[in-house]
């Protein structure tokens, strides 16, 4: 009698396990379980997700570079003025090739002219430094932003597919018939704000950086016409 209650629970724990493993699902499984619309926009979600973390390594490397400055650099542009060895200022800035260099190499190329025009010309060379540094980077908010506004959409397509099942059934829908618009409704959301965060903290992280170049230019500037304003 003893023994046909132990095979009893063995069989029983048995049945729970392959239970347990039916209902074991990978991350791939969970996120594709949503029907035809529901993968089409988590993959929309995925192509913008590797937009955005290409657009952020790609300008986090550039502006990284842009950073670069040797704190010895205006010093050695000071002695080469001064000295009247204009050629060796320029030869210099083209070595360092930063934008910091370049918007100084722009200076020394303007000297003899008016302080205006050569302010003019620093200013119009500092902008579009500036443009190249924060080229691409718009696309990154816009992701931020259109990346959640996709997921909602499959929240709402998903809500759509699940009342429709429940109104062709006449209300006696089974659950199973109304998984499809479920799963694209939460899967779409969470991938979808996934791809808005990132993108978000990405731009920001970036905007940042961009700024500690601009005003590494614009000090440069300030010293550099600093340095014309000085008595001979």
């Amino acid at each position: 009698m003893l023994q046909f209650f132990i095979q009893d629970d063995s069989s029983g724990l048995e049945e729970l396990a392959e239970v347990s493993e039916e209902k074991t699902l990978s991350l791939m499984e969970l996120l594709f379980q949503g029907g035809t619309a529901g993968n089409l926009i988590i993959a929309i979600l995925f192509v913008l997700l590797f937009i955005a973390s290409y657009l952020y390594f790609e300008r986090s490397f550039a502006v990284r570079a842009a950073s670069k400055q040797d704190s010895n650099f205006m010093n050695q542009i000071k002695e080469h003025v001064a000295s009247g060895n204009l050629e060796g200022a320029k030869l210099l800035c083209a070595q360092k090739d930063t934008p910091v260099s370049r918007i100084t190499a722009k200076g020394i190329s303007r000297i003899g002219s008016p302080l205006e025009d050569i302010n003019t010309a620093i200013e119009n060379a500092g902008k579009l430094e500036v443009y190249k540094l924060e080229k691409n980077i718009s696309i990154l908010a816009t992701i931020a932003g259109a990346g959640p506004m996709i997921g909602f959409l499959g929240t709402v397509i998903g809500m759509v597919i699940a009342f429709h099942e429940l109104s062709s059934s006449g209300g006696q829908a089974e659950m199973g018939a109304l998984a499809e618009g479920i799963y694209t409704a939460m899967t779409t959301t969470v991938v979808g704000l996934i791809v808005g965060i990132v993108a978000y903290i990405g731009y920001n992280h970036l905007v940042v950086k961009t700024d500690k170049v601009v005003y590494q230019m614009e000090m440069t500037a300030v010293d550099f016409l600093d340095l014309l304003n000085e008595p001979a």
